[in-house]
């Protein structure tokens, strides 16, 4: 797929402009303010892999499309997470710390997902071997553009603010263009596989939402923390996952997920933000 070679600057970019936002600080604040950052990778980490594996086998998938939104779901939260929170309300404070370590935890989970994925549902253990490669390939373009982007905001806070929003909106303007290519090259395949991926990845997406709202608020977190618990485990980083199937694996049948995923979770992103902006707060 052409959009595969591509999908590297892609996501480049997009943690570079994630790195362009962070500070020291913000990893200093989860040990002033640790109980959100918790929550969120709790759902993150565990709740979310847990539903998708059931999801898998309620909706009957494919093995290669279980592999898929497996990867998906150890996916972090990306962009628009942090965009639609903004829209809702939410804490962005705490979706950038959110984002910058699960984006840096990414780095070793993404590959520990993709071996557990491909030996359940391939029923294989040769690519096992070749987890440390993949390790380090995912390593280098999470982590490597936000320690770059951080530098750049260290060594000229002035530059790194000023850039801040041109390569947020290239970012996601990129984002939508790989989105789209690679919708383009696959959309038989895509409308071959909606009607069975299809209710999958909105159960997916309105379960992660759901989850990532109603756990923060039954633990009596304030709402504007729920929603950005929310967005940042709702909205996975489709780039990422389109990458891992592409890229790395060099399998089109294990990103058509996340390529469903990332049309889908617009219209259920925007239904959720006109919910949640109504109002500052809700009764728990």
């Amino acid at each position: 797929m052409t959009a595969a070679k591509f999908l590297p600057f892609g996501l480049a970019l997009i943690m570079l402009g994630l790195g362009l936002t962070l500070t020291i600080e913000d990893f200093r604040r989860i040990l002033r303010f640790p109980k959100p950052v918790l929550v969120g990778l709790f759902a993150q980490m565990f709740v979310l892999p847990a539903a998708a594996f059931g999801l898998c086998y309620l909706f009957g998938l494919s093995t290669e499309h279980s592999v898929g939104l497996m990867i998906l779901a150890a996916s972090p939260g990306g962009v628009l997470a942090n965009l639609f929170s903004h829209l809702g309300h939410g804490d962005l404070a705490l979706n950038v710390t959110l984002t910058a370590i699960n984006s840096v935890l990414a780095a070793v989970t993404l590959p520990l997902m993709v071996a557990f994925a491909l030996a359940h549902f391939e029923h294989s253990d040769q690519d096992i071997g070749l987890q440390y490669r993949k390790a380090i390939e995912v390593f280098t373009i999470v982590l490597v553009p936000v320690m770059i982007g951080m530098a750049v905001r260290r060594r000229n806070p002035a530059l790194a603010i000023k850039a801040d929003r041109p390569i947020r909106i290239f970012s996601v303007a990129v984002l939508f263009l790989i989105i789209v290519a690679a919708i383009t090259q696959e959309w038989q395949r895509l409308l071959d596989c909606f009607s069975q991926l299809g209710g999958a990845m909105l159960a997916f997406n309105l379960l992660s939402l759901g989850v990532g709202y109603t756990i923060p608020r039954w633990l009596k977190l304030p709402k504007n923390q729920s929603v950005a618990i929310a967005m940042e485990i709702g909205l996975h980083n489709a780039t990422l996952a389109l990458y891992i199937g592409l890229s790395v694996l060099g399998n089109a049948a294990y990103a058509l997920p996340s390529a469903i995923y990332s049309i889908v979770m617009f219209f259920t992103a925007a239904a959720f933000t006109a919910l949640t902006g109504k109002s500052r707060e809700v009764p728990v």
